[in-house]
């Protein structure tokens, strides 16, 4: 359902508005014209969802991968439906995880401009400091020197800082009357020359194609620029990465079980096991010392036909399994072998109350603490996945976001929080003088914590790359 909200932008009055007074495709609409007849992988699709910035999610741009003439590419476009595409802090974020994704994986950039710029209440929130606005244009000039190739389609209006990324981008093209460039608009300079001028004369198309040279081809219309920039792409000379001809073998059981699997409460703990038989190539799977602290599983297996190492929590990670998985990611990093975490972490347990238990403890952190260290070291791309519980420290020893994991996907019942507030007791501590205020307190943080650590608040914050459903995970 939020998935189906997200996908309408800033609603049907705005897409009507959109369409046909300002005669413009709909985002959607522009990316089905640009890219390959293949799945396309949308990025943190509920990013900005229910936070303070009006009524509709404030990203104003969808980003995501796909394939344009063969190429794996990262897309960055403006939604104009949501506040004319005006830049909100948590679009700038958006952007710039894409802007990540790309140089991380050297895949080509498309930008698809349609935007306001920044919204300027919030300028403190968008544009000073280091990871703000003005990172996007940084960001382009390092792939440009990575030898990354970046094209851009002006497709709306494309304002202040918004007319930076087309003008730095190796290819720009332009839409007759539809694209538009300026740093500021005829608005700002009739309030600072009294001067009256069309938006056509001061950036259009014809402007900046025939006299300022800002953008490299002129298309009559959008479905025109959007086969011209596949013209281009098709002519970088940046090749498509080869494709194994042969169909990787299905799992023997359906991914569609997956739903009834996902672990709602970690207090009932699921063999792991069930999850990789309906994820794994032919559910084959050669684990890694299976008889050694078990409550982690590891080993080898295919997806989609890749080899990866499996890193996947069956239980508490107790000093055997931190051992075991500290070894295991260990020998992936030496091997070049990819790491597929699949994290479902028990909160901590309670404090120890003896010395022999007080000493457990200390061993259990020393080897959670060689696996975290083993985890940031291992240079190889690591993909985690979240399918219930991702608590504190040991979230950090299984890749959580912290750890720079190359993609993190939750699934849509996962929490990811320091605590678990279903461990919290609502009964007060014997000799407090005020009972009924602690209670109350503790009831509102629980309330609280509860509602931080949904699948769902993460994702509004760009703390992950989307909420997706457990039969899709193979795919994604």
């Amino acid at each position: 359902e939020l998935l189906e909200m997200v996908s309408k932008g800033g609603g049907e009055s705005a897409i009507v508005r959109h369409t046909q007074r300002n005669k413009k495709l709909f985002v959607r609409e522009r990316l089905k014209l640009l890219l390959d007849d293949e799945p396309f992988l949308e990025l943190s699709p509920l990013a900005g969802l229910n936070m303070p910035y009006g009524d509709v999610p404030a990203a104003g741009c969808l980003t995501g991968i796909g394939k344009i003439c063969g190429v794996w590419c990262v897309v960055m476009a403006n939604d104009a439906t949501v506040k004319g595409g005006t830049i909100y802090p948590i679009g700038v974020k958006k952007q710039l995880r894409a802007q990540e994704i790309a140089m991380q994986n050297r895949l080509l950039s498309v930008y698809l401009v349609d935007s306001g710029g920044a919204f300027l209440p919030l300028q403190s929130e968008l544009f000073p400091d280091k990871l703000h606005g003005g990172r996007v244009f940084y960001n382009e000039a390092i792939m440009s020197a990575m030898r990354i190739p970046q094209v851009a389609v002006v497709c709306g209006s494309c304002v202040a800082g918004g007319a930076y990324v087309p003008t730095m981008a190796e290819e720009a093209v332009i839409i007759d009357k539809i694209g538009t460039l300026f740093l500021g608009g005829p608005p700002l300079v009739k309030a600072a020359t009294g001067e009256y001028v069309s938006a056509e004369d001061l950036g259009g198309a014809k402007l900046h194609s025939e006299v300022s040279g800002c953008t490299d081809h002129f298309a009559a219309s959008e479905k025109e620029a959007y086969e011209c920039i596949r013209n281009v792409i098709s002519t970088l000379n940046y090749d498509p990465l080869p494709e194994d001809v042969t169909e990787p073998d299905a799992p023997l059981y359906s991914s569609h079980e997956l739903l009834g699997l996902a672990p709602h409460d970690y207090r009932y703990t699921l063999p792991v096991k069930l999850i990789l038989s309906r994820l794994m190539d032919g559910s084959r799977f050669q684990e890694f010392k299976a008889n050694y602290g078990t409550t982690l599983v590891t080993g080898f297996g295919h997806v989609e036909g890749h080899l990866v190492g499996i890193v996947a929590s069956n239980g508490e990670l107790s000093h055997d399994a931190s051992l075991k998985g500290c070894h295991f990611v260990q020998l992936c990093s030496q091997r070049s072998i990819p790491l597929l975490f699949l994290q479902n972490t028990a909160p901590h347990t309670a404090e120890p109350t003896s010395i022999s238990q007080a000493e457990a403890h200390s061993n259990r952190l020393k080897a959670q603490a060689s696996m975290m260290a083993a985890v940031a070291c291992a240079a190889v791309p690591k993909i985690t996945i979240v399918i219930g519980g991702s608590y504190g420290s040991e979230s950090y020893v299984m890749c959580g976001r912290s750890f720079s994991p190359n993609f993190l996907f939750l699934w849509p019942n996962a929490r990811v929080a320091l605590v678990d507030s279903r461990h919290f007791s609502l009964v007060p501590r014997a000799g407090d003088s005020d009972c009924a205020g602690d209670e109350s307190e503790l009831k509102h943080l629980k309330e609280k914590l509860e509602e931080e650590s949904s699948a769902f608040y993460s994702s509004a914050r760009l703390w992950d790359d989307g909420v997706i459903l457990p039969q899709n995970t193979r795919k994604v």
